[in-house]
């Protein structure tokens, strides 16, 4: 589980080593971290609507 945890926090806030050469790659980046981070959100809120408020 460590694994996964460290392979999204590299993604989403460690640079790559090969930085994208145009608009459209860095633009796909940026949404799929946007994409990311609004999952997790919407997965805190649905344990949290799940476990914590009954």
């Amino acid at each position: 589980m460590q694994k996964i945890w460290n392979q999204i926090l590299e993604y989403l806030f460690i640079r790559k080593r090969e930085t994208p050469h145009n608009f459209d790659t860095r633009a796909m980046h940026w949404m799929n971290r946007v994409s990311i981070i609004l999952f997790l959100i919407a997965l805190l809120i649905l344990f949290y609507r799940l476990f914590i408020r009954r």
